[in-house]
């Protein structure tokens, strides 16, 4: 092979794999050689990484424009130690936050058909080990339709449903039963043994993973409708959830295939998507994740990764007449029916009516033991939502079927949906173990109820402040300092109430700001309120460009090392701020570096 045209070392980097994650060096100190070939070998000096340990590189070839074989590399064995620990330590969080947590996963049709479902069960493997209770729903259509072709059948659809006649129904249970037992067997193995021997012997490395299944699924015939017979094309009527949870509690792995039961003993064809909605409405579940074979992106082809149910909403209308799906969730929740729940026009987050973030009133939901109602409480044959459509045209679509799900998923209750890109290795890892994740996520409730102050929140404020000041965690503000701060103040409501509020006070010069009169109501204190408004303090924080948050604490200062400030001294204070410090409060200092926000999650960032 030709020798490649040499590069000048110092435009070199050097980029290392350790596990899921890539380490560049910094600038490449100066050597005799001039240039790499792709035949070369360097000997590296240690540089540094993150954890501050030396980093040895040896005997390696530069992979220049794709022209070279390999990069081969040897890295130290402390380092790799000390960055297992390090990332161990980073996911101690979400290990908190999902363990007991239920998540209904949709696995499309297209992943099942796919080579990734066998790293995807292993990765639900994993995570069912540590402590998470899985419902999974796996997508049926695109082995139904090739079943029927081989078969000699035509695949038939009218609009969001599959017209399951005897042929289809018979290629709908087949494929049922093939995937059912795909998947018990993939997650029968259970993790490699060969690791853990020298801990000991114990019988439960031999216990597989336990997958339950069952007649959770109740449907109603379709029927017919505008004159076409739907034959045994179902429609969810109940989820099971006693039997459900009874498994979950036994530590199973839920399997809910989509054909459900008549009343009368007849099997059902159940749209996947209806089926997976409705049992996470019925559950209650903490997530719906919906594993499909593409990104969620926007017009400029740039994933998408998050989205309010604002925003969820009004991408499903804006595309509305791409496809039916869409045009049924527009059918479904009119646009006035969604003005009156009243969007706060900037985070797109919905004032609270009931403490859940919205009003059910005019909401479209999965009634257990009934099915779906049409959002004005009457119950038709039609359902009206946007959930199912032809799956086969997900990719085509844009996801529609998905993004409806999630809209209104979230409007049900469940406060997360994550539509992820089944293609990408690990992407369950990396989007619930990760702070700004790796697919789209749909929240109906992340800043619920979360704005800037205004004139008329000043008394509520004030009350909110008052306690904490006359026991000496706040400084005092008279009602003339709070109207003269009141630009940097962020509040809280729910039903009318001031709940929490905090400030933010930039110092755009030093790149800085503090965050300061941090208050939450009593009744709400123990609910993450706190948390809360400090997150969206750090994001807006991101979003005027600051890049540290600094504090000055006289009595809460374990709350916030917890959550990531460390104690400095006044030195790290901007000097405009320490000339107006009272130093006779002998206040304690913290800061917190910001990391570069990448959740896209928008936040006003208007200060008046």
């Amino acid at each position: 092979m030709a020798a490649l045209p040499q590069i000048p070392i110092e435009q070199c980097q050097l980029k290392i794999l350790c596990g899921s994650n890539t380490i560049s060096t910094p600038q490449v100190p100066n050597y005799s050689q001039r240039g790499l070939t792709g035949s070369n070998s360097l000997k590296f000096s240690p540089f540094k990484v993150n954890h501050g340990k030396k980093l040895w590189c040896r005997s390696f070839r530069c992979k220049v424009l794709g022209e070279t074989d390999d990069v081969s590399f040897e890295v130290s064995s402390a380092v790799k130690d000390d960055l297992f620990v390090g990332f161990f330590r980073e996911a101690w969080p979400y290990f908190l936050a999902h363990r007991g947590s239920t998540f209904v996963v949709l696995i499309s049709a297209e992943i099942v058909d796919s080579p990734h479902l066998d790293h995807l069960l292993m990765d639900i493997s994993l995570l069912h080990g540590l402590g998470i209770k899985f419902v999974l729903v796996p997508g049926t259509h695109v082995q139904i339709d090739r079943l029927l072709a081989e078969r000699g059948s035509e695949a038939k659809y009218v609009g969001r449903y599959r017209i399951t006649d005897t042929d289809s129904l018979e290629a709908a249970m087949d494929t049922s039963g093939r995937i059912r037992l795909l998947i018990e067997a993939k997650l029968s193995p259970g993790p490699s043994l060969t690791g853990i021997r020298r801990h000991g012997e114990n019988s439960r490395w031999h216990d597989s993973v336990g997958v339950a299944g069952g007649n959770f699924l109740s449907a109603k015939k379709r029927g017919v409708v505008e004159g076409i017979d739907y034959a045994s094309t179902g429609e969810v009527k109940k989820i099971d959830v006693s039997r459900i949870r009874e498994r979950l509690d036994q530590d199973s792995i839920v399997l809910l295939s989509n054909l459900g039961y008549s009343s009368s003993g007849e099997v059902l064809n159940c749209n996947t998507y209806e089926v997976a909605t409705a049992c996470a409405l019925a559950l209650g579940a903490e997530k719906l994740i919906c594993i499909i074979d593409g990104p969620i992106l926007d017009e400029s082809s740039r994933l998408i990764r998050f989205l309010t149910l604002q925003d969820a909403d009004m991408l499903v209308r804006k595309r509305a007449e791409q496809s039916e799906t869409a045009a049924n969730y527009v059918k479904a929740v009119s646009q006035e029916d969604f003005n009156r729940l009243g969007y706060n026009g900037y985070n797109g987050s919905l004032p609270s009516q009931n403490g859940n973030g919205y009003s059910r009133r005019y909401n479209p939901t999965f009634q257990n033991g009934i099915g779906f109602d049409n959002g004005n409480g009457l119950w038709s044959s039609e359902q009206g939502f946007a959930i199912g459509g032809q799956e086969k045209l997900s990719r085509s679509n844009g996801y529609l079927s998905e993004l409806a799900a999630a809209a209104f998923v979230c409007r049900g209750g469940v406060q997360r949906v994550h539509l992820l890109d089944g293609t990408i290795g690990g992407v369950l890892l990396k989007e619930l173990f990760q702070r700004d994740g790796v697919g789209t996520m749909v929240a109906s409730d992340l800043y619920e109820g979360a704005r800037m102050a205004r004139v008329s929140d000043i008394p509520g404020i004030k009350q909110l402040l008052q306690p904490l000041e006359e026991s000496g965690t706040l400084i005092r503000r008279t009602e003339e300092e709070l109207a003269k701060a009141l630009h940097s103040f962020i509040i809280v409501e729910r039903e009318g109430h001031i709940i929490a509020c905090a400030a933010l006070f930039p110092y755009f010069e030093e790149k800085c700001g503090e965050v300061a009169a941090i208050a939450v109501s009593p009744d709400c204190r123990g609910q993450g309120q706190g948390d809360k408004i400090l997150d969206y303090i750090e994001k807006k924080a991101s979003s005027l460009g600051l890049q540290m948050l600094f504090l000055l604490t006289t009595r809460t200062a374990d709350w916030f090392v917890r959550r990531g400030f460390s104690e400095c001294s006044i030195d790290h204070i901007p000097e405009q701020r320490r000339k107006t410090i009272n130093l006779a409060r002998r206040s304690k200092y913290y800061m917190k570096k910001l990391l570069p926000d990448k959740s896209g999650i928008r936040i006003d960032c208007t200060f008046a």
